[in-house]
């Protein structure tokens, strides 16, 4: 097999900040961002997509603040094809150590109808942008949005043109998924071979999961030549989301054999960043999702089972620490010292200090009291509910007793704290949790719909703590809330509020709506 020290190189191009965020209701705070783009910059990533800068004063903030602290990796924003666009985006990403500025146009026939564009008209405008954006930027991404849809002469024409305007990278975006595998290949194998000027330049792939085919097709476009992966942690994006990175990054690593390629990415920190996303998103890990789902490394039947014990490697392709995944999990219990936590946190990805530890020391030994025995899961999600910053959070809940059974009505009992000051109110509901939210809406009330309950339990076992998500949406603004207990009512009061929060500071930054600007190509000028 080739030394991997000669092996070619695949640049991983992580967009959870903007294509992952644009899934409805994954949208996060000013300070999630900036913890997840940390993350991505420590484990290696090549270029981090910020986020879309002209959307809105969050985006454009988030983005740039992205840029002054990023230490490894490129920083790259979104722009549409004009100069306007184009100028924001460079705003945003112009104090990284490595800029990029990413610009993009539809280029296939649905597409080009939406600005009523003909062909030579698109054609001069991707001209005119991408060497306005090489004029402020030596580091310019061209995008033709739905190129598997494109006409494939048409293709290799803007292709040439975006080259010679001076685009370093040129994607090729499976924007609705439509491609597979096979064709995947062939299309970028054909444009490296067609197009004039394509060896200059660094070809890459952004797939979309509508027909489950997302990191099939980036495989495939690897082994024809792209050298560029564009994708999210855990596959988050629109519709049926992306190309997931863990999925790219271990199948190179596992099947170097056949796919003879490196990529800088520390493996070992996938888990962590994975459950970080997972939280911050709202957006839960399905069990048997691949590497990082819960069930990826677990055996229940005999036969496996049995084979685990005698040799891993009977029913395992690659090692549970590979992906930073702690090969012992039950340790921790209720006479488990502050030392202890801090290093088992560590190990589970979280430096914690002095002030942050002492509060978690605080809920962890609440924990214990209640449950026996305390897993990994048990102390993310722990982490995940102190995340949030209390000086933000005009709501809390202070005290919940619900009565339920199979005689109706039920009703919630709940106290809540409303900037500062104490309110109670008894509510009755179709359930304890219809009964704990009507609650809540008498003492706080407003016009938010519920679009998503979901509970899953963190670990096995009747004491297992719950992880409750809610997702909210009111007047185009979409808000998620997240929380754990072994109380699944408690943890649903808690997630109905942290979302009313997150409600609550996005009407403070845009009260006239939602704090994300349509964008559209009318807006092009």
């Amino acid at each position: 097999m080739t030394d991997k020290t000669d092996q070619d190189r695949v640049l991983i191009f992580d967009t959870t900040l903007r294509d992952g965020e644009q899934s409805p209701g994954a949208t996060m705070t000013h300070d999630e961002k900036l913890e997840i783009a940390a993350l991505l910059d420590e484990m290696g990533v090549d270029i981090i997509e910020a986020g879309f800068p002209i959307a809105s004063d969050g985006d454009f903030a988030a983005v740039s603040e992205i840029a002054k602290n990023s230490v490894n990796s490129v920083i790259c924003g979104l722009a549409r094809a004009n100069f306007k666009d184009i100028d924001r985006c460079w705003e945003a990403v112009r104090h990284a150590r490595q800029p990029r500025i990413h610009t993009f146009i539809g280029t296939s026939p649905l597409h080009r109808a939406i600005p009523n564009l003909t062909m030579d008209e698109m054609a001069d405008r991707i001209h005119d942008t991408v060497t306005h954006a090489r004029n402020l930027c030596d580091n310019v991404q061209w995008s033709p949005m739905d190129a598997t849809r494109t006409e494939y002469d048409y293709l290799c024409r803007v292709i040439e043109i975006a080259i010679k305007a001076g685009a370093t990278t040129i994607n090729i975006p499976d924007t609705v998924g439509y491609t597979a595998p096979r064709e995947s290949a062939d299309l970028i194998a054909r444009l490296i071979a067609d197009v004039p000027g394509a060896e200059d330049v660094t070809f890459a792939t952004h797939c979309h999961n509508d027909l489950g085919m997302a990191t099939a097709n980036a495989l495939a476009a690897v082994d024809a030549g792209a050298r560029q992966v564009e994708c999210t942690i855990n596959g988050l994006g629109e519709r049926a989301g992306n190309t997931a990175l863990e999925e790219v990054v271990m199948a190179l690593r596992v099947r170097n054999d056949i796919m003879p390629y490196q990529t800088r990415i520390d493996t070992r920190k996938i888990m962590n960043i994975s459950r970080r996303v997972a939280a911050v998103s709202g957006f839960a890990v399905q069990f048997n999702k691949a590497i990082v789902g819960k069930n990826a490394f677990a055996h229940e039947s005999g036969i496996h089972q049995d084979g685990m014990l005698k040799n891993a490697e009977t029913f395992e392709i690659m090692r549970p620490e590979d992906i930073g995944l702690s090969e012992t999990n039950l340790v921790m219990g209720k006479h488990s010292g502050r030392a202890a936590l801090r290093a088992k946190l560590k190990d589970l990805g979280y430096e914690l200090a002095d002030n942050q530890l002492k509060d978690v020391f605080v809920r962890f030994k609440a924990l214990a009291d209640r449950k026996k025995e305390i897993y990994d899961e048990d102390l993310v999600a722990l982490m995940s509910e102190s995340s949030s910053d209390p000086a933000r959070e005009r709501l809390s809940v202070k005290f919940l007793r619900v009565i339920c059974g199979t005689e109706a009505p039920q009703s919630a009992d709940l106290t809540l704290s409303i900037d500062g000051v104490d309110k109670q109110v008894t509510a009755q509901g179709d359930g304890p949790v219809d009964a704990t939210f009507n609650a809540v809406k008498a003492l706080f009330p407003h016009t938010a719909r519920l679009q998503l309950y979901q509970v899953h339990a963190v670990t096995e076992g009747t004491d297992a703590q719950a992880t409750v998500t809610v997702r909210m949406e009111e007047d185009g603004r979409i808000v998620s809330g997240q929380a754990a207990d072994t109380d699944t009512v408690v943890a649903s009061a808690k997630a109905y509020v942290a979302a009313l929060n997150r409600l609550i500071l996005r009407r403070e930054k845009s009260p006239l709506g939602s704090d994300r600007k349509e964008v559209s190509y009318k807006d092009v000028s």
